[in-house]
């Protein structure tokens, strides 16, 4: 099979993160460290474990710009607010579920066109700096 032959069958579609042409901002939260309820391993229930979370968005701008105002962009505190709800709300079996919950969750913004989310367990594999996973979603 040829490269063209696997490019012409998939559907992934590559949108940036900023793109001036087509008013693309990017608002990211890099490596945000929280303790989460988080594993389907029986020594991993009722307690937390440090995980590390990072969230790329690519946001539509608008025709008028965001005018110095709050109210007019997507704000990176409220992304983080979110995950904390999300961690909060209890015990989570999965990194993967974690990551769409918080990709989900980003994309509920109408400006959001892209999240791509990280979700790496920090303490899960003790020979390893982390482990985790790393989604891609789009509208």
């Amino acid at each position: 099979m040829s490269t063209d032959d696997t490019q012409a069958r998939t559907n992934l579609v590559h949108l940036p993160y900023a793109d001036a042409i087509h008013g693309v901002r990017h608002v990211f939260v890099r490596d945000y460290e929280t303790d989460a309820e988080i594993g389907v391993w029986s020594h991993e229930k009722g307690d937390t474990q440090k995980v590390r979370i990072s969230v790329d968005l690519s946001v539509l701008e608008g025709q008028d710009h965001h005018q110095d105002q709050i109210e007019n962009v997507v704000c990176y505190n409220e992304i983080v607010l979110g995950i904390q709800r999300i961690i909060s709300a209890g015990h989570i079996q999965l990194v993967e579920t974690l990551a769409e919950k918080i990709a989900a969750m980003s994309l509920e913004n109408a400006q959001v066109i892209k999240a791509r989310v990280k979700v790496e367990k920090l303490e899960a594999v003790k020979e390893a700096a982390s482990v985790g996973v790393e989604i891609e979603r789009h509208r």
